[in-house]
């Protein structure tokens, strides 16, 4: 089995809503910081994209002549094995949809069963944006769930995973008792017909079981984190959306690491799961923070009138000298690093 330490190796843009004629390089973990406007929901989208045509034919085949494309264009580059595949999105120009696939490979069987290995990966990317309120509520009960783009769904996908996968349930639940010590176990219970709704007990003795309802916030959004985490077969590629979104700061070395058993698993001792490439945006100068030993992790989205581009911070010349003035979130709220709303 390949191991592929990080899948996309980069993405260029033509034309694509804001970004103008921009590229973007990707690593196996990727924190996407920048204003509104600047290209993170985009790249995202792009990614998302990539996806559903990934399951359509290809409109190029190897060695044939291009379509004639005048209208936004997304280029995809791969990491070895997939170094010689080059994937291309054409979009419409009006309403930046994307809905032509154009692959190049190696010619031959070799070239077919490599670009329907890199295709099998592609339609695993899963991009989330969570939302509480769809959360709390009871969720159906299925036996084949993945966490929804919103993580709607999280009580089943909890319960079938504790049924499926226990030892993986055994390890989330641990993680989940070690970082909020106030709770002891998650269970579940019937709620309307087909349904079931999520449970957290206090610690204590004679805890009480709270309905995910009672749930704060940040509690559902880390627990949808580790939900993430520690999937015994996780996407090929993983975007989250507002990485930070209700957590509390102290909160986010925890969601950092998280993300990191998804990226560096041979780390967290589990050196037979294929590596995790994670796109996360955030808007918090303290989870930036928390990279400032990994600069090559930042990618800095930057806007200038109504055209955006990218930038690894690990490229910026001037970092160190930066960072031995101040830290780097405060490097990026005062402006110095660029990525912020123009004035």
């Amino acid at each position: 089995m390949w191991h592929v330490a990080a899948m996309i190796s980069a993405v260029q843009f033509r034309n694509f809503k804001a970004l103008r004629s921009a590229a973007v390089k990707l690593g196996p973990f990727n924190l996407v910081i920048g204003p509104n406007g600047s290209g993170k929901t985009s790249l995202i989208e792009a990614l998302l994209r990539l996806r559903s045509l990934a399951g359509l034919p290809a409109a190029r085949r190897p060695g044939g002549p291009p379509p004639d494309t005048t209208g936004p264009e997304l280029v995809f580059h791969f990491n070895p094995p997939y170094q010689d595949v080059r994937v291309a999105l054409a979009c419409d120009s009006a309403e930046f949809a994307c809905n032509l696939l154009m692959v190049d490979h190696p010619p031959g069987l070799d070239g077919e069963r490599l670009w329907a290995d890199l295709r099998a990966r592609l339609l695993t990317i899963r991009a989330f944006l969570f939302d509480h309120s769809a959360m709390a509520l009871p969720a159906e009960r299925t036996e084949h769930a993945q966490l929804a783009a919103n993580a709607g769904n999280l009580a089943a996908v909890l319960a079938a995973r504790r049924e499926k996968s226990p030892a993986a349930f055994a390890r989330l639940e641990e993680e989940f008792r070690r970082i909020m010590p106030e709770f002891s176990a998650l269970d579940f219970r019937p709620a309307a017909p087909g349904r079931l709704e999520l449970t957290v007990r206090t610690a204590g003795s004679g805890g009480e079981a709270l309905a995910a309802d009672r749930l704060s916030q940040g509690t559902l959004y880390l627990l949808a984190i580790l939900t993430l985490a520690h999937d015994p077969e996780p996407p090929a590629i993983v975007c989250l959306e507002e990485a930070d979104r209700g957590v509390h700061p102290r909160m986010l070395r925890e969601v950092r690491d998280a993300l990191y058993r998804l990226s560096y698993p041979r780390d967290c001792g589990e050196a037979d799961r294929d590596p995790v490439q994670v796109v996360a945006t955030t808007h918090s100068p303290y989870l930036l923070d928390l990279l400032k030993e990994h600069p090559e992790e930042v990618v800095l989205a930057n806007k200038q009138g109504n055209a955006a581009s990218f930038e690894r911070l690990s490229d910026r010349k001037d970092l160190v000298e930066l960072m031995r003035e101040t830290n780097l979130g405060d490097l990026w709220y005062s402006g110095i690093l660029g990525g912020v709303p123009g004035e």
